[in-house]
């Protein structure tokens, strides 16, 4: 099984103020986790920057704009109280964006059977029209648009395990028929969306977990709810949201999910999209600040992808 691993250095040049989750290191400890002799067969490419036509089939022109004259010369400057720029973000985040669909063109072509896209800033807070919960552009939600509009694919499905709801992927969702959106998040917390009944035109799949859930009400809920209503939507493919700060040792959450949760849940979204997708995954970076953990729990999704 050929499993691609697509980043960028510019994804390092989205530089935080000191002391922000939301830091360089976060890709450098993953990028350092998969230099391992187990990761050497991974297809390891750069990615493209997304171009303004990408981003517009998500995105709204005036937030392109908005983003382009925010970036400052030298310094940070703040969107809001969580979402910063530095003068390498605007590329930082269109790499992100140009990442996934790199992604799903090899996928789609057949030249890889799945990808892992390290890159940073994340996406799924990013609504259509701003910037939001550290995220510029929302990749996720510009990869499944982008894969329906070149390669047809009619039903696209949305997986975030990622310990946030990703609201501006389920706004997106809830918006275009034919997208599946599934969600496992703590509730409450940030940003206090991803209710059980919260429904569109796509379908969405909302799974809030209390604080201190851990593996067993995580898998049960995953298995009972997102797995068994995705594999009802039989999707053409399946697009990871792929946040690691579900784990137990996450600073900014309590979930309590452990490393083997994330190479469980991988597998099991890899069974589905054997059944109805012919394999075709795309997964992205979301979430994820503890950098003692971070590293540990991409090797066990990228090995879950890497593995028959």
């Amino acid at each position: 099984m050929t499993t691609a691993l697509i980043t960028h250095n510019d994804c390092l040049d989205h530089v935080s103020t000191p002391g922000h989750p939301e830091c360089v290191e976060r890709l450098s400890v993953i990028l350092q986790a998969l230099e391992g002799e187990e990761f050497k067969k991974l297809m390891r490419l750069d990615a493209s920057l997304a171009t303004d036509e990408q981003l517009l089939l998500v995105h709204s022109r005036d937030h392109i704009e908005n983003i382009k004259n925010k970036i400052p010369i030298d310094g940070i400057a703040m969107i809001d109280g969580d979402t910063y720029l530095s003068s390498g973000s605007e590329n930082a985040a269109r790499r992100a964006a140009g990442a996934m669909c790199d992604a799903i063109d090899l996928v789609m072509n057949g030249d890889v059977d799945n990808a892992f896209c390290a890159v940073r800033p994340p996406g799924h807070h990013a609504e259509p029209g701003h910037a939001m919960g550290f995220c510029i552009f929302n990749s996720v939600a510009i990869g499944a648009i982008y894969a329906r509009h070149k390669y047809f694919c009619h039903r696209v499905a949305i997986i975030d395990f990622d310990v946030h709801h990703g609201n501006g992927t389920q706004t997106v969702a809830a918006n275009t028929k034919g997208l599946f959106y599934g969600s496992t998040h703590q509730s409450p917390l940030y940003p206090g969306t991803g209710h059980v009944h919260d429904s569109g035109k796509g379908v969405i799949v909302n799974v809030p977990l209390a604080a201190g859930s851990g593996s067993n009400a995580f898998r049960k809920s995953f298995d009972q709810r997102i797995i068994l209503e995705l594999d009802n939507f039989q999707p053409d493919l399946i697009i990871i949201s792929a946040g690691f700060d579900a784990h137990a040792f996450d600073p900014l959450a309590d979930l309590n999910l452990d490393i083997d949760d994330y190479y469980y849940a991988t597998r099991q979204l890899m069974a589905v999209a054997k059944t109805h997708a012919k394999g075709r995954i795309v997964s992205s970076l979301e979430g994820g600040y503890n950098l003692s953990i971070i590293g540990e729990c991409a090797k066990a999704h990228v090995s879950a992808l890497m593995n028959h």
